[in-house]
C-alpha cells in the first residue's frame, strides 16, 4: 500500500479546485513596515505588504521590542512547561490582569493562539453545562466551529446577523436548557459588525450566555482598544469576551475574559490549556508593553481609521468593486478563484504589491476577493500606487468593475 498517494491525491484535489495556497517568503524589517523583502527564485525584492493582520504595526514598535528583549535576557526564551508545571511566570499573571482590565472583566486566561482559545473555551464551557445548546452565527470562524464540534453539544446555526432567525431558534429551545450564543464582533472577510446589543437583548430575554470573538477589533476600537464591545458600552453584557494578541497588539497568543468563576473553570478543565507549554516569557513581556501602549495611544486608532476610510474612498472612486465595509477591512471583489490568484500574482510580480488572494474555504465560492488591510503606516503615496495598480490589473484581466 502506498500511503503517500493519499496525501498527494488530497493536494491534487485542492489544486484542481484552484484552492492550492502558496506562501510568500517574506522578511519584514523592523522600522520599515509595511515594506518587506520577498524572496522568490533565488532573488529578494522590496514589496509593500497590504494584507497583514498586524493592523497597527505594533510588531515593530520599539517599546514593544525593548520589552521583549528585556524579558528574554531576564527570564530566558522558553517558559519551561505548562502553566501548572513551572510555566507560569509573573509576566503571565500581569498580562492576564491587563487583559481583564481592558475588557472590564474579573479575570482573563492566556492561550497559545486565538484558534486554541476559541476551540478550548467554547468546548469546555458548554461541556460543563449538561444538555447545553449552542447557537452559532453562520459565518463564525473555523476556530469557533471547532470548539462547537468538540463540545459534543447540540447546535443551532442562525443566518448571519439575522436577529429574527436567532429569536425563532431561541423560542424553540426549552427555557430550562443552558444556552450559549457564539458570534464575532467584526467578521474579518466582509468587514461587517454584529448587532451586539440586539444579541444581548435576546440573550437576556431567553436566558442565554453570550460568547463574542473580538479578535479583529481588540486594540483597534474603543477608547482604550477594548474592541467594539467597549466602543458601544456593552462589555458588561457579554459573558465571555475572547481576543488575540496577534493582530492589534502585533504579538501572538489568544485569551478569554469573563467572571472569575468561569475563567477558573476553563483553567481547570480545558485540555487545550492544561496540556500545552505556555507562551514564552519574551512574547508575554512584549505583549504587556503592547497592550499598555495601545491602551494609552488613541491617536493610533484614529490614524488607522482615517487611513482605512481614505483607501475605501479611493478604491470606490476608481470604479473598483469594493464591498461595503464599516470597519478597517477593505474587500475588493473578484468572484473567481483563478482570476483572484492571477490578480495577486500580477500585483506582486509587476508592481511589488503583496496581497494574498482569499478563496474558498475562507470565503464561499463565487465571492473570491482581495482583502486589503491598511495600517497607520500606509502613506498617501502608497495608497495611490496601490489603487493605480489595481485599476491596471483589473483592465488587463478584464475583471468586473463596480456596479
Amino acid at each position: 500500500m502506498d500511503y503517500e498517494e493519499y496525501f498527494k491525491a488530497s493536494v491534487q484535489k485542492i489544486k484542481a479546485e484552484d484552492r492550492y495556497r502558496v506562501f510568500a517568503d517574506l522578511e519584514r524589517h523592523s522600522g520599515n513596515y509595511p515594506h518587506a523583502l520577498n524572496r522568490r527564485d533565488g532573488a529578494a525584492e522590496d514589496v509593500v505588504v497590504w494584507c497583514s493582520n498586524d493592523y497597527l504595526g505594533q510588531g515593530q514598535n520599539p517599546i514593544v521590542l525593548e520589552a521583549l528583549v528585556e524579558a528574554a535576557e531576564k527570564l530566558g526564551c522558553g517558559s519551561g512547561g505548562t502553566r501548572n508545571i513551572s510555566g507560569t511566570t509573573h509576566l503571565h499573571v500581569i498580562l492576564e490582569e491587563e487583559l481583564a482590565q481592558l475588557h472590564g472583566k474579573e479575570a482573563a486566561l492566556l492561550f497559545t493562539s486565538g484558534y486554541v482559545s476559541n476551540d478550548a473555551a467554547i468546548s469546555t464551557i458548554t461541556q460543563l453545562m449538561p444538555d447545553c445548546v449552542i447557537l452559532s452565527d453562520a459565518w463564525n470562524h473555523a476556530s469557533m466551529i471547532a470548539g462547537i464540534r468538540h463540545s459534543g453539544c447540540e447546535k443551532r446555526i442562525y443566518d448571519h446577523c439575522d436577529m429574527a432567525h436567532l429569536e425563532r431558534l431561541l423560542k424553540e429551545i426549552d427555557p430550562a436548557r443552558p444556552k450559549l450564543i457564539a458570534f464575532e464582533s467584526i467578521y474579518s472577510m466582509d468587514g461587517d459588525i454584529s448587532p451586539i446589543k440586539e444579541i444581548c437583548d435576546l440573550a437576556d430575554t431567553y436566558g442565554a450566555m453570550t460568547y463574542i470573538d473580538e479578535v479583529h477589533a481588540v486594540g483597534l476600537y474603543g477608547d482604550t482598544g477594548g474592541g467594539i464591545t467597549q466602543r458601544e458600552g456593552l462589555q458588561d453584557r457579554l459573558t465571555v469576551i475572547e481576543g488575540t494578541l496577534a493582530k492589534g497588539f502585533g504579538m501572538v497568543g489568544g485569551y478569554i475574559t469573563g467572571s472569575a468563576a468561569l475563567v477558573d473553570a476553563v483553567r481547570s478543565n480545558a485540555p487545550g490549556f492544561i496540556f500545552t507549554t505556555t507562551l514564552p516569557p519574551p512574547v508575554v513581556g512584549g505583549a504587556i508593553a503592547s497592550v499598555r501602549y495601545v491602551r494609552q495611544h488613541n491617536e493610533l486608532r484614529e490614524k488607522h481609521q482615517e487611513r482605512a476610510a481614505k483607501l475605501k474612498q479611493m478604491v470606490a472612486d476608481a470604479g473598483l468593486p469594493l464591498m461595503e465595509s464599516v470597519t478597517h477591512i477593505v474587500p475588493v471583489m473578484v468572484g473567481d478563484p483563478v482570476l483572484c490568484k492571477r490578480a495577486t500574482d500580477m500585483l506582486l510580480a509587476d508592481y511589488n504589491i503583496y496581497i494574498q488572494p482569499i478563496n474558498y474555504p475562507t470565503v464561499p465560492k463565487g465571492t473570491e476577493r482581495l482583502r486589503i488591510t491598511p495600517s497607520p503606516f500606509h502613506t498617501d503615496a502608497l495608497m495611490e500606487d496601490l489603487v493605480g495598480a489595481l485599476v491596471e490589473v483589473w483592465q488587463r484581466l478584464e475583471l468586473r468593475q463596480a456596479a
